[in-house]
């Protein structure tokens, strides 16, 4: 299993802290804007299953969806006729998208962590591992039709660092809320 936080673990003391310090200086680098960063990069006008993406999405039942993330940050696992299901981050909170990520690497094509290395999982691999469960409760379904903008495909060895990042934006209730519902489905 992967491990960025190694050296920090030496340095800082500790796992726990390591991740808190990491935390602390993503959350210092203030309020990203997230349409200007679906204008640069690495954007794609179609996703492939197993690789990270980011985009802008306005869900076509909104009115009826007690919340929802307008800017996901997905792992695409199964195209449909007319989009296709994905494990969204933002439903997450932050350690827990860390330890997901790591635990989804047990299922990389490659472990050189390159453009090539891309996550091979289905939803009977969520629903068997039980330590996947938060990112079997954050499973979504999104239709082609209602992305609005192109896809912003984040390298594998930024897939920790771009789980971090606080562009998530959910409409109709608080991030806490969210994350307080991702856990109750969980237990």
């Amino acid at each position: 299993m992967i491990d960025i936080f190694k050296k920090l673990k030496q340095e800082v003391g500790g796992e726990k802290k390591s991740v808190t310090w990491y935390q602390t200086k993503i959350k210092k680098l203030g309020a990203i804007n997230t349409p200007q960063l679906l204008k640069k990069g690495d954007l794609k006008t179609r996703i492939i299953p197993g690789y990270m993406y980011l985009y802008a999405y306005n869900p076509k039942t909104r009115s009826e969806l007690p919340f929802y993330d307008i800017y996901p940050l997905v792992f695409p696992f199964r195209r449909t006729n007319n989009g296709f299901y994905g494990i969204n981050l933002h439903y997450m909170p932050y350690g827990i998208r860390m330890r997901v990520i790591q635990l989804l690497m047990m299922y990389a094509s490659n472990k050189k962590m390159d453009e090539m290395t891309k996550i091979r999982f289905t939803y009977r691999t969520l629903e068997s591992a039980s330590r996947l469960k938060p990112a079997k409760a954050s499973i979504k379904h999104y239709l082609n039709e209602q992305v609005r903008s192109r896809f912003l495909k984040i390298p594998s060895s930024e897939w920790i660092i771009a789980s971090q990042l606080p562009v998530q934006r959910f409409r109709k209730v608080r991030m806490e809320q969210v994350w307080r519902e991702t856990r109750r489905k969980t237990l």
